[in-house]
């Protein structure tokens, strides 16, 4: 099980089934310009963020390539896979996004209208030169967790997209992981230490203070870890994807203001088959809630599994084929993002480790799904030879 990656080589061959709806047409942009952005995490000289535009070509959903601003940091060339190395405001009049450049140990801020960079942010000697900087916002503050430091660093959020450094606070792993996967709803924010435990904090002052509930999630005792972290829109529920062969996810109810033990979603078992991927290190929700977007790193494969956001249960849904190139050039699915903000989200774009971006069409009645590769994808992304982290522009609403 490999938690985090630096130009690794890793072999994982395995055999996939791909569940398909007969007579499905490639899905089309809902109206309005979509725009798929990356932090291309680029570790020689400065790094950048490129931007895409969603089309529609006879072959399917594609992508558009439309500009590269410089960021003038450097990434830090892998890391976590759960890690968010880019956020913004979920709301769609929203102008400013932030990325994280974790070798210099700062953030950019970029004004989306005008596509320019806006100002460069340090913390207080944090570092996230490790497994890099995971970022998570709301209106008022930003929150970075530093993966080398172990800190998360807190920002006021100002006028003009920039930023002001207010405090940060040191975690720790209850089994000597660094900070992974973050997310925010409300007041609570979740975070995955990469070593089997996870934690919240009331974020009602700004400062982080944790909320007394460190814990050993329940797929720990299988060597399952929790490396990535999604919250229900109505903060009922956290949803953490594991670094796990074979690939596991766990839900925690978060509606008492602090983390439940989790319930554990594994292949195997009849009640909680999930996939037959390997390694679930990233998680997404659809807009909807119905699906919960899976990242099978180490396999190349993507999952939808149906989600019931009132009860927080989990039941198999549908595999992708393993996505074309896996292995050829690249090697990791990364972070995950849908093209709409509505429904089951249309299109899931997905980061490849290796400079390249996959486009699947996503298809459900509530009962059946599948995962259907474009015939355009993948589109490259050759200011990126590590990408791992993406956006869409309109956001999904939370």
């Amino acid at each position: 099980m490999i938690p985090y990656v630096k130009r690794l080589a890793i072999a994982a061959v395995l055999v996939a089934s791909a569940l398909c709806l007969a007579g499905e047409r490639p899905a089309k942009p809902p109206g309005g310009p979509i725009y798929v952005v990356t932090n291309d995490d680029y570790g020689v000289m400065f790094s950048t963020i490129s931007i895409y535009q969603a089309t529609t070509t006879e072959q399917g959903p594609s992508l558009v390539f439309q500009n590269a601003i410089n960021i003038s940091g450097r990434g830090g060339v892998g890391g976590f896979f759960g890690t968010p190395r880019i956020t913004m405001l979920p709301d769609p009049s929203t102008q400013c996004l932030y990325a994280s450049n974790a070798a210099t140990n700062d953030i950019a801020a970029v004004n989306l209208q005008t596509q320019q960079l806006t100002g460069i942010f340090a913390g207080r000697k944090d570092t996230g030169s490790s497994n890099g900087i995971g970022l998570v916002m709301n209106s008022n503050y930003l929150y970075a967790g530093f993966t080398l430091t172990n800190t998360i660093a807190v920002f006021a959020v100002q006028a003009g997209c920039q930023l002001s450094f207010v405090d940060h606070i040191s975690v720790a792993g209850l089994n000597g992981g660094s900070i992974g996967g973050m997310a925010l709803r409300g007041n609570l924010l979740v975070v995955a230490y990469g070593d089997g435990s996870i934690e919240s904090f009331n974020v009602a002052n700004g400062v982080p203070v944790p909320n007394n509930d460190e814990q050993n999630s329940t797929g720990f005792a299988s060597a399952y870890f929790p490396e990535s972290v999604d919250i229900t829109q109505d903060g009922h529920f956290a949803i953490f994807g594991d670094a796990a062969v074979p690939a596991t996810v766990e839900v925690s109810d978060i509606s008492g203001g602090k983390l439940a033990p989790t319930v554990q979603y594994t292949p195997g078992t009849a009640t909680h088959a999930v996939t037959q991927g390997v390694n679930s290190s990233t998680v997404r929700l659809s807009p909807d809630e119905t699906l919960l977007y899976i990242g099978d790193s180490q396999s190349g494969h993507v999952t939808a599994a149906f989600f019931n956001k009132t009860s927080g249960k989990i039941t198999p849904g549908c595999v992708s084929a393993r996505l074309n190139n896996f292995y050829n050039p690249w090697s990791y699915v990364g972070g995950l993002a849908t093209r709409d903000t509505t429904g089951a989200g249309g299109v899931l774009y997905v980061a490849e480790f290796g400079s390249s971006i996959a486009i699947v069409n996503v298809a459900s009645d509530g009962t059946t799904c599948s995962l259907t590769e474009s015939a355009a994808s993948p589109v490259g992304d050759e200011r990126s030879p590590d990408l791992l982290s993406i956006q869409v522009v309109p956001p999904r609403p939370f």
